[in-house]
């Protein structure tokens, strides 16, 4: 980065645009309004509904129609457009992608090896040996690759691993989670990769440990001390679907550190209700729970049972400071996302999930707001995220062949 570039103020432009996208648009937006960025291109196949105005630089230039928001912006169909396009105040120095998990690695490739940083949503890639080649770009290039897994920008990480060094939960046992969420069909017809496995045979591994709850699963592992691949020494999946899918919509995870630490994860999507998803420090004389969706933190040991909210820094805002200051680590580094990507490519190359017979299953509500309902799904997941142990090895009912 040159003198020059560290003073100017930077320019954002989004890829993916649609969905999840909307709201990286808004928050840049947010950021551009306080002049800490500047929102230089949107990029996306489909324009926003009122950008649809003729090219002004040619059939693959960019638009400069009205966005959603009344303001002027450069659309671009694709990145490759985006970076090749005359305009020097186009230029992107910071890419955020939220694009198909399969696009993740030729894009943030792209991207860096141009000289731009990255903001890139999880998963990280579709397979280990992606992350593994992703990385190694971002050393090559030395530009920063931060992924959203937004929990890692939470003060309460740092809290809690201060509660852990002082002792006051006594000698840690094991780590946990539970994610007892609610996704409804509509969810999985949102678009053609939401609920498979593969697409016009490439890996997209989108299920409940590698997609909504992949935060319980990642924030889990950082807590038990693993970021990078070597951190974990073994991990077992037990993967089953409700709904019709090729993916999981209910799973456990077990997982063994480097360092002997147990995790047990218990998620599912087919929940009666949507409840707080957490990750349970154990330890000999007590347990921490974060509630990390709103960064609140509870210790209960024999003495106590407090509970405290922390704050969290937002994942651009913390790749900008990492842009102002050479030398200062990200948030969530790409290298420190190689612990949650053992735990996703066991998941890619497991069997299919298994279908959970109708028997154990209750559908409620109508049309595309159906959803189905596991019965006892609450008890079985606590039951994992306190013994690491799977649903399998505890013998629940809709494991049994």
């Amino acid at each position: 980065m040159t003198d020059t570039d560290a003073t100017r103020v930077p320019r954002v432009a989004v890829v993916g645009i649609h969905g999840h996208g909307g709201s990286h648009v808004r928050r840049v937006r947010e950021l551009a309004a306080t002049g800490a960025v500047t929102l230089c291109a949107l990029v996306d196949p489909r324009p926003l509904a009122d950008q649809d105005a003729p090219a002004t630089g040619g059939a693959s230039g960019p638009r400069h129609g009205a966005d959603a928001d009344g303001s002027g912006v450069a659309w671009f169909p694709t990145l490759g457009d985006l970076l090749s396009a005359p305009e020097p105040d186009l230029r992107p120095d910071v890419v955020i992608l939220s694009t198909p998990i399969p696009t993740h690695l030729p894009l943030a490739t792209v991207a860096m090896r141009a000289g731009v940083d990255v903001l890139l949503e999880k998963p990280t890639t579709a397979s280990l040996a992606e992350h593994t080649a992703l990385a190694a770009v971002a050393e090559e290039t030395g530009r920063l690759c931060q992924v959203g897994f937004q929990t890692f920008g939470s003060h309460a990480i740092g809290a809690i691993e201060r509660l852990v060094a002082d002792d006051e939960i006594g000698e840690v046992t094991g780590v946990g989670a539970v994610g007892l969420w609610v996704r409804t069909v509509g969810y999985w017809a949102r678009a053609p990769w939401a609920g498979r496995r593969q697409l016009d045979g490439r890996d997209v591994v989108d299920g409940v440990v590698t997609n909504p709850l992949a935060h319980a699963v990642a924030t889990g592992l950082r807590l038990a001390g693993a970021t990078r691949n070597h951190d974990v020494q073994d991990v077992v999946v037990d993967l089953y679907h409700a709904n019709d899918i090729e993916a999981d919509d209910t799973s456990a995870v077990r997982v063994l550190t480097a360092d002997g630490v147990r995790c047990g994860f218990g998620l599912t999507l087919c929940a009666a209700e949507r409840t707080p998803a957490r990750v349970i420090i154990h330890g000999t004389r007590g347990r921490i729970e974060l509630a990390y969706e709103t960064d609140r933190v509870r210790v209960v040991t024999p003495t106590m049972d407090v509970e405290k909210h922390y704050g969290r820094m937002d994942l651009l805002e913390d790749l900008l400071a990492s842009r102002r200051t050479p030398g200062r680590a990200l948030a969530c580094d790409v290298r420190d996302t190689g612990a949650f990507m053992r735990v996703m490519e066991a998941v890619r190359t497991a069997p299919d999930p298994r279908p959970i017979a109708e028997s154990h299953i209750e559908w409620v509500g109508e049309g595309d707001d159906r959803h189905p309902v596991v019965g006892d799904i609450e008890r079985w997941c606590e039951d994992v995220a306190l013994h690491a142990r799977t649903f399998a090895e505890l013998h629940a009912p809709w494991t049994r062949t």
